[in-house]
């Protein structure tokens, strides 16, 4: 088959979701985030709890979703793979390999890219394709895609929109957080490119928002439960201060994440609300990016560029 003739198709990879809210699914979702460890008996029982305060994680339902977006405006096969869970990246490649694609862009799910942090999506890539065998098409991983302007533009539309939806009052006012994910110190000081591209993505997206450099903060987010210094200021350590300073109003804007899941749902709605309104702050925070428009086009250029399609 020529080259002009080639059949290609995308993989969108993330991390996934335990199969259920029962407590040994739950378990076991966390022993593969942990790289084979099992995790203490309170960190389960908080994890589990977690997952139930928000009704399960949605985001394999929403990967599925922006999958089918992209297909529609590709007019690619799209398939979905996750990391830690099923469906798999083995699973995500076969489907495409048996609908005739010769070629596979793979994204993953978070725009900002970290050889150490992400290199895990490679790794298992090609422990499929060597599972799959002959098979298996051809696998090209996406690198940082932090400053796509169709996605800079959804952030800050949705930023924009969380800021109209206040009272004129408190608009002018309103703190806002950009958040990410926390990281160990020492993972953070080997990724300096990491580090710089989130800041890079929340200060385009500030700037596409027309917010000043005195309206934004950019801060971090679900530090982990293992030992060692995490990455700060996280926005539990910036709440007070907020207040403290005359603020009576926040919105986090997390600007990693694609979609609700744990983080969002959990550890931004549900933490930092309490972290706020404790503190005596309005609390507010962006709607994820899910299966807007806005991404999906990001996600075609992200799609192209990665294979020269």
């Amino acid at each position: 088959m020529s080259a002009g003739h080639e059949r290609r198709g995308a993989l969108l990879m993330t991390y996934g979701s335990p199969a259920s809210l029962e407590r040994a699914d739950v378990g076991a979702y966390l022993v593969r985030i942990r790289g084979g460890r099992d995790p203490d008996a309170e960190l389960l029982d908080e994890f589990t709890r977690r997952y139930r305060v928000i009704g399960g994680s949605p985001l394999i339902e929403i990967t599925c979703a922006q999958a089918a977006a992209l297909a529609d405006a590709l007019d690619w096969p799209v398939a979905v793979g996750m990391r830690f869970s099923a469906p798999s990246i083995a699973d995500g490649i076969r489907e495409l390999a048996a609908q005739g694609v010769d070629q596979i862009a793979a994204i993953i799910l978070s725009p900002q890219y970290s050889p150490l942090l992400m290199g895990g999506y490679t790794r298992a890539v090609a422990e499929a394709r060597a599972e799959i065998g002959n098979e298996a098409p051809p696998v090209d991983v996406a690198g940082a895609w932090h400053d796509e302007p169709a996605f800079i533009g959804a952030l800050a539309d949705r930023l924009a929109q969380s800021l109209a939806a206040l009272p004129a009052a408190e608009r002018d006012d309103v703190a806002i957080l950009m958040t990410a994910h926390s990281l160990p110190r020492r993972v953070a000081e080997q990724e300096p490119d990491y580090i710089g591209q989130l800041r890079a993505t929340a200060e385009a997206v500030a700037v596409a928002a027309n917010i000043g450099p005195d309206r934004w903060q950019f801060c971090w987010q679900s530090a982990g439960h293992e030992p060692g210094e995490w990455m700060k200021p996280d926005f539990a350590d910036l709440m007070p201060q907020i207040a403290l300073g005359g603020g009576t109003s926040v919105i986090v804007a997390p600007v990693q994440f694609l979609a609700d899941h744990l983080e969002i749902l959990y550890d931004v709605e549900v933490g930092a609300r309490e972290q706020a309104e404790r503190c005596g702050l309005a609390f507010h925070r962006i709607e994820s990016l899910n299966v807007d428009a806005g991404l999906t086009e990001a996600l075609v250029a992200v799609a192209r560029g990665t294979i020269g399609a």
